[in-house]
């Protein structure tokens, strides 16, 4: 199963981004594939925040453009958004003390935990990161080759 990075859901929606058609793309094929897909739910969280901040774009996308963005990838049948369960606690013990995680550090650390819990194949981001985490195969879908 492939997860998706909150940079990749971004550039998918803004239209502004200098990723966006190749985003949307990859976002579209996931979606109307067979193979299953997920998004974790900190990287839910994170998309709203980040699309909807009059900081991070001129003008921001509203509340109702991020939800509906995400009620359209939601309607997905092969999509699974992940989150916490029990026995996760594991995973984010290991990520975090082998890649000495600390500060803001966590948040990426919380996800590939969340992905190793649910045994991801692979997360899909543009940010190299998440390479601290070397359990957690990861790759750039917007970088030929990687």
């Amino acid at each position: 199963m492939i997860a998706v990075d909150t940079n990749l859901l971004v550039y998918a929606h803004r239209g502004d981004s200098a990723f966006h058609t190749e985003a949307a793309d990859i976002l579209r094929s996931l979606a109307e594939g067979r193979g299953p897909w997920a998004i974790p739910w900190p990287c839910v969280h994170e998309f709203v925040a980040i699309s909807t901040h009059p900081r991070s774009y001129d003008p921001p996308s509203s509340p109702e453009q991020a939800i509906g963005q995400l009620d359209a990838w939601l309607e997905s049948p092969s999509l699974r958004v992940i989150g916490e369960g029990t026995g996760y606690e594991r995973h984010l013990k290991e990520v975090v003390r082998g890649a000495r995680s600390r500060g803001g550090q966590v948040h990426d650390a919380r996800i590939a935990a969340i992905c190793l819990y649910h045994a991801v194949d692979e997360l899909w981001s543009a940010d190299r990161d998440f390479s601290r985490f070397p359990t957690l195969r990861t790759r750039n879908p917007l970088v030929a080759g990687d």
